[in-house]
């Protein structure tokens, strides 16, 4: 009684049509760091070439998700949410299409660079609306809808890969993006944005609003850190897992693909439990910190334990998965935490800038590698990003019940 009741006031077309956009967001995402090699191979680059023009694409990808993130999230608070979420999703439709037609790669580089600056603008806008339309009792239910159903779309982007070419994985992509801007075509912006898109005496999508007060500062950067473990444990722990597990004397090798995946199954499970049980907790932060807690002996156990096989990594990635699936809630603080005026901006920027946090997590590593070891270094990691996910969640405030209804103030 209690799932009918919740899920039928949940899944309206807004939260279906968004979950749909993120799952072709994040398929986009992981499709590119599966097709990698072969797409690289096929247009003439060389073998010792591979890794370097692969980390090249990846950083040319996040610059543009960074500009997109501003782009998007001032676009969703000045011209609307749904204005967002058609532009973002043509962008990166035909960027994918393009880019299964690639032929160099200057050209590869444009076209990730476009898909990134696309890519950015779906789960900001898509929050934000979702937080927006539902009342209390569901927001957090729907936001754990879309990210779960979301998460989803790196299964399928591994399933279609493992079926068709590269070329044509990046077409599918495309072509379900394409369809879902049509189903997109009747969706409308909240009555909360309504209320004050035409009062010109509110700023809207002001970036330095973020920066021009020091309380509204310290509230953004804490987002952005709360979230930041969520790509320690994506960008570092599983994607160098081959790295790791070799210096942990695994008996056998751990591939990043089957990693990757496990990991999003957990994921999507995580997402969905996190968000259904901030609801009835009543508390975002509680959650953020029984997860983030519960993430700590689960990596530990990881980076100590030797001689194991590629399974039980693989079942420690599943479990990784689930207790880092605070995702959801993360974001959904983001943007309960803004008022109308900032709000998308908020919700946009902050997913971006904690994925681009990776840069200076494996810069770290690599610079502590050298006297710690790798294993050390990335201990010593863990330990600061998430100590300061902690003491941002201290500084955050509960926002269960917060009403959306207010607006930033120019000057507070």
């Amino acid at each position: 009684m209690f799932a009918s009741k919740r899920l039928g006031g949940v899944l309206n077309a807004t939260v279906i049509i968004s979950s749909l956009g993120y799952f072709v967001d994040i398929y986009d995402l992981i499709l590119f760091s599966i097709v990698r090699i072969p797409s690289l191979r096929s247009i003439g680059i060389p073998e010792s070439e591979l890794m370097a023009k692969g980390v090249a694409l990846l950083d040319t990808q996040m610059g543009g998700m960074l500009i997109g993130g501003f782009l998007w999230g001032m676009l969703g608070d000045k011209k609307g949410r749904v204005s967002v979420l058609y532009g973002s999703i043509l962008l990166y439709s035909l960027a994918n299409i393009g880019n299964a037609f690639v032929s160099s790669f200057t050209s590869y580089a444009i076209l990730r660079f476009l898909s990134g600056i696309g890519l950015a603008g779906e789960l900001g806008a898509a929050v934000t609306l979702v937080t927006e339309l539902l009342p209390v009792s569901h927001r957090g239910y729907g936001v754990a809808i879309v990210a779960a159903v979301g998460i989803l779309g790196a299964i399928f982007a591994a399933f279609v890969s493992d079926m068709f070419s590269w070329q044509a994985a990046y077409v599918v992509g495309g072509v379900m993006g394409l369809v879902l801007l049509a189903f997109r075509l009747k969706m409308k912006d909240s009555i909360l944005f309504k209320s004050v898109a035409s009062n010109l005496a509110i700023k809207k999508g002001n970036v330095l609003m973020f920066f021009s007060d020091r309380k509204r500062f310290v509230r953004y950067l804490s987002c952005i850190f709360i979230g930041t473990p969520n790509w320690f444990i994506i960008g570092i722990l599983v994607a160098f897992a081959p790295e790791i597990t070799k210096n942990l004397f695994a008996v056998e090798p751990v591939l990043v693909s089957k990693g990757i995946g496990w990991l999003y199954v957990g994921l999507s499970l995580g997402d969905l439990g996190s968000g259904f049980l901030s609801q009835w907790l009543k508390s975002r932060r509680k959650v953020v910190g029984l997860f983030l807690a519960l993430s700590i002996p689960v990596m530990a156990l990881y980076l100590t334990k030797t001689q194991e096989t590629a399974r039980f990594y693989y079942i420690l990635f599943f479990f990784m998965g689930i207790f880092n699936g605070y995702w959801a809630v993360s974001i959904t603080i983001a943007a309960e935490q803004f008022g109308i005026n900032l709000r998308a901006t908020a919700a946009t920027t902050v997913p971006n800038f904690i994925r681009a946090m990776v840069i200076p997590l494996t810069l770290s590593v690599e610079i502590l590698q050298g006297s710690l070891g790798l294993i050390g270094a990335i201990m010593s990691v863990a330990v600061v990003c998430f100590g300061l996910a902690f003491l941002a969640l201290y500084f955050l405030e509960e926002t269960y019940a917060k009403d959306m209804n207010f607006i930033e103030e120019a000057s507070s």
